[in-house]
């Protein structure tokens, strides 16, 4: 993704996540409580802001991940070539993506410096269990960017498990990619061509934005 989508992907993946404590609050709440909580601790965390990889990994570990339904993002990635894979394949193809995504979005999070994220009214039914959530990222210069998550009800409680960036929904743009290497190599194929991406981003410094 490039510079500016990793930042707001970043910014976004973090909104849309509670505590089992409270799981019974409406998503659209859920998504601007934990939005605001997330970027000011970015915006006031010095070391974060110079790229000290550990705690920002610490923050996507301990805020973002734990709410994540890793799953089934992996799942719909994956297509029908989910339905193919064994349980240990399942299991290993998401930990690898849900790995590629904490990289890219520690990567983006120290460039978070005074976006500031604005909600719309959420449209859904009453006692709807799947709802979208929709938001503009407003920067210091240029258009508003649009940002959109879907998310899920289930037995944990809300939890996202897609994100729209500039009208790209997140699992989309890595559909083609996961079928691509499927097709070249099958599941185990996909499976190390994530992990050496994996391998490659954790030996690369985060950098500081100049």
């Amino acid at each position: 993704m490039k510079p500016i989508i990793q930042l707001i992907a970043a910014a976004s993946a973090t909104v849309a996540f509670a505590t089992s404590a409270i799981a019974a609050e409406a998503p659209d709440a859920l998504v601007k409580r934990i939005s605001a909580d997330v970027i000011e601790t970015v915006k006031s965390d010095k070391d974060i802001q110079a790229g000290n990889r550990n705690k920002i990994m610490d923050l996507v570990n301990s805020k973002i991940l734990p709410h994540v339904d890793a799953q089934k993002m992996t799942q719909q990635a994956a297509g029908r070539f989910w339905r193919q894979a064994t349980p240990a394949q399942q299991q290993a193809l998401t930990k690898e993506f849900t790995n590629l995504l904490v990289y890219t979005y520690s990567g983006a999070l120290s460039q978070i410096k005074n976006e500031t994220v604005e909600f719309q009214p959420m449209r859904a039914e009453a006692g709807a269990n799947d709802v979208e959530v929709r938001s503009q990222v407003k920067v210091a210069r240029g258009e508003p960017i649009t940002l959109n998550y879907r998310l899920a009800n289930g037995p944990q409680g809300w939890k996202i498990y897609d994100i729209n960036v500039l009208g790209a929904w997140l699992v989309q743009t890595y559909t083609s990619t996961f079928a691509s290497e499927i097709n070249k190599g099958g599941i185990d194929g996909l499976i190390k061509k994530l992990a050496e991406r994996n391998q490659q981003l954790a030996s690369k410094p985060l950098k500081a934005p100049k």
